[in-house]
C-alpha cells in the first residue's frame, strides 16, 4: 500500500495498541494531527508542550502502553524538556516526536536562522534513544525501534525527529508488523529461577509482597492479588506503588509510615520485591527497617532490566522478565499450595485500620483550614472508583498519612519530585479512562498555578474532574526550610505571594465550577456539587500556612529518604 510518511507513523503506533496523542500543531504537524483525527484518534491539543508530555506519560500509566507527544520545531522542543526528563526519571515509555527544519537549514554556515536549534544534543541524555528520520524508507525501523528501547529493560523515553520534507513523501509499505513480530514481549523467568523462588516462598514463615510503581503502571494488579493471597502475606507500598490493588485494600500497608508496615518489614524473612528499584525511598532495602533481621531474611526480585539485579542490594533469586508474566508464572506454580496466613496478617490489617480512622477523628478542625482536615475530609468525598492525581510539596506529605482513600488508580510525580503535573496528569488519565471515572486532583495553590491554562483544555473535553486546591500563598515547604535555618521571625525572601488569588473564580473565567470552602465541613459537600453540575471543578479551600510549613507529619521519615545530599 502507498501511504504518506505520517500515516506510516500513526499505522505504527496503531499496532501497539497506541491511538492518542497531545500536542500543539503547527505546519509539521496539521496533515498527521488531521489524519489521526480522521482515524479516530483522541487528539488533545493543551496549552503548553511541556503539558502535552506529562498527559501523554499519564496515558503511558493508565494503560501499559507507551504514551505519545509530539513538539514542533525549537520552541516546541524546549518546551517540552520538563516532561520528557519527568518520563525519564519516573521511567515512563514516552515517545516524542519533534519537527525540524530542512538538513540543509541545518548544515549552513550561517546565522540568524529562525526558529532553529540543534535538538537532538539538547534532548539525547534525558531519553533512552535519539534519532532522525532522515529518508522516508527509515521510518519503519526507526519508530519500531523507538518502540522497542522505549519499553525494553527499565522503561523510559525515546526522541524522533524528522526534517520538514519527509513527513509529507510517500511509501510503498506492507500492513505493520505485530510488536511480536519485532520485539521481545512479555518475557518470562526462566523455570529455575521459578523453582527457587516458589521453594524460597514455601519455606518462608513472615513473607511480604514489596510492590512498586511499575505494577500500576504495567496494569498488573489482577494476577499480583492472586500472588498475596495465595502467599496470604502483607503487602507493603514503596512510595511510588500508592495505588491499591483491587481485592488486597485491607493487607496494603505505606512503607514506613504506618506501624503495621514498619512490624511486617522487621518481622519479615523473606520479601518478593516487584515493579520497584529499591531506591532511597525504602533504604534500598538495607536501611533503616531493613537492618533488623537482616541477616534471617531473603529476597526475591522481579526485575525486567537484568542490569538492575544486585545494583543496591544483595538478591537471592532474581527472576529477570516482565512481571506481567513472571507474576503469573508464580501464581501458577503455587496455586496448588496455598501458605497458611502468618498469625499477625489479622492484627497488623486491624491496627492499620484503626491507625486510618483515628488519624480522621483527630484530625484538628478550625479555619484556615489543618491540612490534616483539608485531606481527610477531601479524601473521605472521593469516590471508590475513582483516579486520584496527586500534586503538591507538602500538601502531599500530609496526603501519604491522612488519606481516608484507597484509590486503585493513583498517578503523582513520586521519583522526579516535579510540581505542577497534576492537572496535565489529570487530563491524561481522564483522557486514557474514556472520560468515564471521576478523576480528584488534590493539590497546592504553588502546584497548580504551574499549568492552570489546563482547565480550559479539561473543560474543552468535558473531563469528570475535580480540583481541591490547598491555597495556603507560599511554597509552604520552602517557609519550612527558612524556619529551620534561620529561626521564627526570620527574613523569608521569595516564597510569599498575594492572597488575593482567587481559584474558584478563575475557574469560572475558563467555563469551569467554581466554590470557595472556609469551612472543612463543608469540602465534601462541595466536591459532590462540583461533580454534579457536569462541569470540571475547582474547590478553593483557604489552609493554615503555618500548620503547612511548621508540622509536617511524619517529616523526619521523609527525611531519611534522601541517602545523601543537602536533606
Amino acid at each position: 500500500m502507498v501511504v504518506k510518511v505520517y500515516e506510516r507513523i500513526l499505522q505504527l503506533f496503531e499496532a501497539e495498541g497506541i491511538n492518542t496523542l497531545f500536542g500543539i500543531p503547527d505546519p509539521n504537524f496539521v496533515h498527521m494531527f488531521h489524519a489521526a483525527e480522521e482515524r479516530g484518534w483522541s487528539v488533545v491539543a493543551p496549552h503548553h508542550e511541556e503539558a502535552a508530555g506529562m498527559m501523554a506519560e499519564a496515558v503511558s500509566r493508565m494503560t501499559g502502553r507507551p504514551g505519545l507527544a509530539i513538539g514542533t520545531l525549537g520552541p516546541g522542543l524546549a518546551n517540552l524538556a520538563g516532561a520528557i526528563q519527568c518520563a525519564k526519571v519516573e521511567n515512563s515509555p514516552v515517545i516524542f516526536l519533534g519537527g525540524q527544519r530542512a538538513r540543509i537549514t541545518e548544515q549552513r554556515v550561517r546565522r540568524g536562522r529562525i526558529q532553529f536549534v540543534k535538538q537532538a544534543p539538547m534532548i539525547e541524555a534525558s531519553v533512552k534513544y535519539s534519532a532522525s528520520i532522515e529518508y522516508a524508507d527509515q521510518t519503519d525501523e526507526i519508530i519500531r525501534h523507538a518502540l522497542r528501547i522505549a519499553q525494553t529493560g527499565t522503561p523510559g523515553p525515546c526522541y524522533v525527529e524528522y526534517p520538514a520534507h519527509v513527513i509529507q513523501e510517500e511509501l510503498d509499505v506492507p500492513e505493520p508488523l505485530a510488536p511480536e513480530a519485532y520485539r521481545l514481549v512479555q518475557q518470562g523467568a526462566s523455570a529455575q529461577m521459578i523453582e527457587r523462588a516458589v521453594e524460597a516462598i514455601r519455606r518462608a514463615e513472615k513473607p511480604i509482597l514489596l510492590v512498586g510503581h511499575a505494577v500500576h503502571t504495567a496494569r498488573a494488579g489482577e494476577s499480583v492479588e492472586a500472588l498475596a493471597k495465595l502467599m496470604n502475606c502483607p503487602v507493603i507500598q514503596t512510595s511510588g506503588g500508592t495505588s491499591f490493588i483491587k481485592g488486597l485494600e485491607d493487607r496494603t500497608f505505606p512503607y514506613g509510615f504506618s506501624p503495621s508496615a514498619v512490624e511486617a518489614v522487621v518481622t519479615s524473612d523473606l520479601v518478593v520485591s516487584i515493579g520497584t528499584e529499591l531506591g532511597e525511598p525504602v533504604h534500598y532495602g538495607k536501611g533503616r527497617h531493613w537492618v533488623d533481621n537482616e541477616a534471617n531474611r531473603k529476597w526475591i526480585s522481579i526485575e525486567l532490566d537484568p542490569t538492575a539485579i544486585g545494583v543496591n542490594r544483595r538478591i537471592d533469586v532474581p527472576l529477570v522478565g516482565d512481571l506481567r508474566a513472571v507474576v503469573p508464572q508464580l501464581v501458577d506454580a503455587l496455586k496448588d499450595s496455598p501458605r497458611q496466613a502468618s498469625a499477625e496478617l489479622s492484627r497488623w490489617i486491624a491496627d492499620d485500620a484503626a491507625r486510618i480512622a483515628k488519624l480522621a477523628e483527630d484530625a484538628p478542625a478550625g479555619t484556615p483550614v489543618h491540612t490534616a482536615k483539608f485531606v481527610v475530609e477531601a479524601t473521605k468525598a472521593f469516590p471508590e472508583d475513582g483516579i486520584m492525581v496527586r500534586d503538591g510539596g507538602a500538601t502531599v506529605i500530609f496526603q501519604w498519612t491522612y488519606s481516608q482513600a484507597k484509590p486503585h488508580d493513583v498517578v503523582w510525580n513520586q521519583n522526579f519530585g516535579h510540581i505542577g503535573t497534576g492537572l496535565p496528569y489529570a487530563v491524561g488519565a481522564s483522557v486514557a479512562d474514556g472520560r468515564k471515572r471521576p478523576v480528584m486532583l488534590l493539590t497546592s495553590d504553588s502546584s497548580f498555578m504551574f499549568q492552570i491554562a489546563e482547565l480550559e483544555t479539561a473543560a474543552r473535553l468535558g473531563l469528570p474532574l475535580v480540583c481541591v486546591v490547598g491555597v495556603d500563598n507560599q511554597w509552604g515547604l520552602e517557609v519550612g526550610v527558612y524556619k529551620r535555618t534561620f529561626g521564627q521571625g526570620s527574613l523569608e525572601t521569595g516564597v510569599h505571594w498575594s492572597k488575593d488569588v482567587r481559584f474558584d473564580t478563575i475557574a469560572e473565567g475558563f467555563g469551569c465550577y467554581g466554590e470557595y470552602v472556609e469551612d472543612p465541613d463543608e469540602i465534601g459537600p462541595a466536591i459532590a456539587r462540583a461533580w454534579a453540575s457536569g462541569k470540571v471543578g475547582v474547590i478553593h479551600v483557604p489552609i493554615d500556612p503555618k500548620v503547612n510549613s511548621e508540622e509536617m507529619p511524619s517529616y523526619d521519615e521523609f527525611r531519611t529518604w534522601y541517602a545523601e545530599g543537602t536533606q
